[in-house]
């Protein structure tokens, strides 16, 4: 770390040359003809040690410029597979989905809320296979869904697809989901793996990591993708356990089965504004006849907020003058 924050010999050469030039000078505040003496001996030291990168940015510096001005592969790789892939077809994921289970109706499988949307796979070490099957055999290739055909970039007809995959518990229940890698991916992988690429291992899972960050933060903003994904940012450290993958689907499904809730109203029901004058949106006052409870009104399944339209009392009535 320390040497990647320019905490080292690099940074020691300097400071002993300045300390060098501080004592030749000799005083704290020279005179002008020692003044021109450290102009000339600082100009004859600055070639040397600019062209042997002593007092070049450090790595951490340079990082954060080409995070800073977007400069990195990464960010070509994330706003591509948003442009291109992700943006294109996730505004058809949900119909696609109903087509397919009206087609499927046969399957025992389980398709919980968690699972309509599409799940995209990001391994740090960026080495990812073109079967799920390959990784864990819990993972079982189940069918496509509908294709949908784009005409894009002089291609009529471009057709985009989606996988379905059952993934087995513990239990041995399938619970099907719409599952696959961040194509990207394959190149960054293929990049350090090419000598002319200049990219290695390190530069591989950093970029990785900034591709994650950036895609979420992309599809954050994205009204067209918003609620139809998840990202899954994989741990390469898992080699003693064969059902990791499968694991860790299934515990992203259920955490978007518990955690996450429809905050829209179900079809059918009515809102009715608090405030409205309109008689229908009082309720019904109960009979008369004394048997009210033998009537009761149906209770809402929705929770629901109730506003009264009476002025505010004060809490403790006017005081009344009297003679005693």
């Amino acid at each position: 770390m320390l040497p990647a924050c320019g905490f080292g010999c690099k940074t020691l050469l300097p400071a002993g040359l300045a300390g060098l030039v501080l004592y030749l000078v000799g005083h704290p505040l020279p005179d002008n003809n020692q003044f021109c003496k450290l102009l000339i001996l600082v100009s004859v030291l600055y070639p040397p040690l600019k062209s042997l990168g002593i007092l070049g940015p450090s790595e951490v510096e340079v990082s954060d410029i080409c995070e800073g001005r977007k400069m990195n592969v990464a960010h070509g790789l994330a706003w591509s597979f948003y442009l291109g892939y992700l943006r294109l077809v996730l505004p058809y994921l949900e119909n696609s989905i109903s087509v397919f289970r009206a087609t499927h109706q046969h399957s025992s499988s389980c398709w919980g809320r968690g699972s309509r949307k599409l799940l995209i796979l990001i391994p740090l070490n960026a080495n990812i296979s073109h079967k799920l099957e390959d990784e864990d055999d819990n993972i079982r290739f189940y069918d496509n869904l509908p294709n949908n055909e784009i005409d894009r970039a002089g291609v009529r007809g471009r057709v985009y697809k989606h996988s379905v995959y059952r993934v087995l518990d513990e239990n041995g229940k399938g619970h099907e989901c719409v599952v696959e890698y961040a194509t990207p991916m394959l190149t960054l992988y293929s990049m350090s793996q090419e000598s002319s690429a200049g990219f290695g291992e390190p530069e591989r899972r950093q970029q990785v990591l900034l591709f994650y960050r950036t895609l979420q933060d992309i599809l954050e903003h994205s009204l067209d993708c918003r609620n139809r994904y998840k990202l899954i940012l994989l741990d390469d450290e898992h080699h003693d356990d064969p059902h990791f993958l499968s694991k860790t689907i299934l515990r992203h499904i259920e955490q978007q089965e518990k955690e996450e809730f429809c905050v829209t109203p179900p079809p059918g029901q009515e809102m009715v504004h608090p405030l409205s004058n309109s008689s229908s949106a009082l309720p019904s006052a109960p009979p008369l006849d004394g048997n009210w409870h033998h009537h009761p009104e149906p209770m809402s399944r929705e929770p629901t907020l109730m506003f009264s339209l009476e002025k505010p009392q004060p809490l403790r009535g006017p005081v009344e003058n009297s003679d005693y």
